[in-house]
């Protein structure tokens, strides 16, 4: 296996806009509309928004994804989402609609981590050095 082996993430939703309005307040980005996959066994109706990615630059692209059948929620998968302070993001977190789960909390020589779950019920980590 290659060093930092994930290349993409998926965070299923139920309610596209509630979760578009949670991730882009909490991040204070915006993100962008995808086309969904075409062909056989295309998924009907299924809405596909991106984070904010650079195909050149270190880290991992990913997209929310509303699609009939799959269920949004805690799953036994955590996505980390870098920030430079975490305890700044899990505070738009409770202020979008979220809850913190665990408040920034220190992981020894690693930095800080929280962890928020969005209104769709997944749950996402936020780390920092600071």
């Amino acid at each position: 296996m290659k060093p930092n082996p994930v290349v993409w993430f998926e965070i299923y939703v139920q309610d596209m806009d509630r979760a578009r309005k949670f991730y882009e307040t909490v991040f204070q980005c915006k993100l962008e509309t995808l086309a969904a996959p075409e062909g056989p066994g295309a998924a009907d109706g299924t809405r596909m928004l991106s984070f904010p990615m650079d195909m050149n630059a270190p880290g991992t692209g990913g997209m929310l994804v509303q699609m009939k059948g799959v269920p949004s929620g805690g799953g036994g998968t955590m996505v980390y989402f870098a920030c430079d302070d975490c305890a700044v993001e899990q505070g738009r977190a409770e202020t979008a609609g979220g809850k913190v789960h665990r408040a920034k909390f220190s992981i020894g020589p690693y930095g800080y981590c929280s962890l928020v779950e969005d209104p769709e019920g997944n749950m996402i980590g936020l780390h920092s050095m600071q």
